[in-house]
């Protein structure tokens, strides 16, 4: 996440904190594209599809370019290893924290989609 995770619990309850935080993120990216979408005649895909995308990239980019840095990246050396690890907060549940992420995000845009464009009618 773009802020100071120090905050935050450890294990399931981190994982928890992570996927609230991404539900509000995915609900505001969400009405804020639904809002811009509106005006430009962008159909009801195009907004689920982006809100998604800038909600995952904004909630969880962090967390996954760890996980994929973790599980992919040549670490040269154990001294490199420890600095990075000693960077992220909770790297042993860093799986469920993004896997967390997604779903908070995919809930928050679906709870949008049921507060502003349930009801409109299609074009």
């Amino acid at each position: 996440m773009f802020f100071d995770q120090s905050w935050m619990g450890y294990g399931i309850v981190g994982a928890f904190e992570a996927g609230a935080i991404a539900l509000v993120i995915g609900l505001l990216a969400y009405v804020i594209l639904h809002l811009f979408g509106r005006t430009q005649g962008w159909s009801l895909g195009l907004e689920v599809g982006w809100a998604s995308v800038i909600g995952v990239i904004l909630a969880g980019g962090s967390d996954m370019w760890n996980l994929i840095y973790f599980n992919y990246g040549r670490v040269q050396s154990l001294q490199l290893l420890k600095i990075r690890l000693a960077e992220v907060h909770d790297p042993d549940n860093l799986g469920a924290r993004v896997f967390f992420e997604f779903v908070g995000v995919a809930v928050g845009v679906f709870i949008g989609w049921l507060l502003f464009a349930r009801r409109r009618s299609s074009v």
